[in-house]
């Protein structure tokens, strides 16, 4: 089991930024990659940035330039798997609930999907 927990949304004003935290506990080596995806009220989720255990990264083209992933950072103490997201030159359509997911690949080439409770990012014009 993996628990997730997203941290570090608030409020900010266009062309700010923020930097989100996404901690994940528990079975933190079954890990192979995790993402950042939002949901704007009225919109379905969408992803944002993904990073692999190998450090591979991948981003949704309205936010290239923009956000930056970090890689896997875990603990010292071996206990959690931190992600951030970077989010920088902020827009008021960048506004939304963030969610984090850590997933894992499982041998039949299926993903297993644990969702943190996400954070509101609010972008004021």
């Amino acid at each position: 089991q993996v628990q997730v927990v997203e941290s570090g949304g608030g409020l900010v004003q266009a062309g700010g930024s923020l930097r989100l935290s996404c901690a994940a506990s528990g079975s933190i080596f079954s890990i192979d990659v995790m993402d950042w995806y939002r949901q704007a009220p009225g919109k379905q989720r969408e992803l944002v940035a993904t990073v692999t255990s190998v450090g591979m990264t991948n981003y949704a083209d309205f936010v290239k330039g923009r956000f930056t992933i970090s890689r896997f950072t875990i603990s010292t103490d071996n206990t959690k798997n931190t992600v951030y997201l970077q989010m920088n030159s902020l827009k008021p359509e960048d506004t939304a609930v963030y969610y984090c997911n850590a997933g894992r690949i499982l041998s039949d080439a299926t993903r297993y999907n644990y969702w943190g409770q996400g954070t509101q990012v609010t972008v004021s014009s």
